[in-house]
């Protein structure tokens, strides 16, 4: 369950921790709670640590974000980047997209 710890100040940074599976079966409730809380907020860092699993759909959710927060002139920074989450990103390539830092996993 994503964790929110909105300042309500559109000039700080809110983070919020996405938690368990980053699926299909979550993905529509997830993709409206990372939208608005990077319309609330200049900075919106997302821990993603406790990602358990992400699919095409989760990731869709990710890239919609990332184009969001470009399009809206603000940052979206992905932070501790669970081996799941590793895993796709690398797989597919995407880490230039997403342009954050990427934990290197073995």
């Amino acid at each position: 369950m994503p964790q929110d710890s909105d300042n309500g100040d559109a000039n700080e940074v809110t983070r919020i921790a996405i938690d368990g599976e980053l699926t299909i079966y979550r993905a529509a409730d997830l993709k409206v709670t990372v939208l608005e809380a990077l319309r609330k907020s200049r900075v919106l860092e997302v821990d993603l640590s406790g990602v358990t699993e992400l699919d095409t759909a989760g990731l869709q959710v990710l890239m919609l974000a990332k184009n969001c927060a470009a399009a809206e002139q603000r940052e979206l920074r992905l932070l501790n980047h669970s081996p799941a989450v590793v895993e796709i990103v690398e797989m597919l390539n995407l880490g230039a997209f997403f342009g954050d830092a990427l934990l290197i996993h073995s």
